[in-house]
């Protein structure tokens, strides 16, 4: 058995624990509030803004694994720049650019970043690879789905502007991760291994806190 169908089935436990969560639930099937998608944008631009960084971390520690640092560096050219795509989502929707920037994402999301760049810079470097199968995950099973129901609920078209990220990652993203499915399958280290597991799971609850009281809808309530 590869390496990357045992990770899909050490790890589909979480991802099921995140599909579950009554408000990823309600997300999928009835969308959100135009605030609340304010608000979502709001933590998905600081994640997406750390991405890259991250990556490099990682990067100047993976000389050990050679697939995965090239695979870092390609990823790093393709998605420098994309937490721009988040801004123009956020403006298109009548979003305070200048707050996103500015303010810190919920509680939930800067543990999750803290965490994977406690694990890019002192933990296992290939510990990135976790990251990047939740991110992908999410993105290519959840994220078409996640910009119709919110077009949907706020009566928009989800073709028009406020939907480039969701849209352009849903489908980015399912390359994406083919080419980390042919990654993972490169790597025996038990080390590396199980920091990719671990790294995963920790993503995977990190992000499901986002859609709790203390995740991107606390930045409803910290408005004036």
């Amino acid at each position: 058995m590869s390496f990357f169908i045992s990770l899909v089935e050490m790890t589909d436990a979480s991802r099921r624990d995140l599909e579950a969560l009554p408000k990823v639930h309600s997300l999928m099937h009835h969308g959100l509030p135009l605030a609340e998608y304010r608000a979502m944008l709001h933590d998905i631009y600081h994640i997406v803004r750390q991405f890259c960084p991250v990556m490099e971390l990682a990067a100047a520690r993976c000389a050990a694994y050679p697939e995965a640092l090239r695979e870092l560096r390609e990823r790093i050219v393709e998605e420098r720049g994309h937490e721009a795509w988040v801004l123009e989502d956020v403006e298109a929707v009548g979003g305070d650019v200048d707050a996103v920037r500015a303010d810190p994402p919920s509680a939930p999301v800067q543990a999750m970043i803290a965490f994977n760049y406690h694990g890019a810079e002192h933990g296992h470097p290939c510990s990135v690879l976790g990251m990047l199968y939740m991110l992908e995950v999410v993105s290519s099973v959840y994220g078409g789905r996640v910009a119709d129901s919110i077009a949907h609920a706020i009566q928009r078209s989800v073709e028009g502007a406020g939907f480039k990220f969701l849209l352009s990652h849903a489908s980015m993203d399912a390359e994406h991760m083919a080419k980390l499915n042919r990654l993972v399958k490169t790597i025996a280290d038990q080390d590396a291994q199980s920091a990719i597991v671990n790294s995963t799971r920790v993503n995977f609850f990190q992000f499901g806190q986002m859609f709790g009281a203390s995740g991107f809808i606390s930045h409803l309530t910290q408005q004036p």
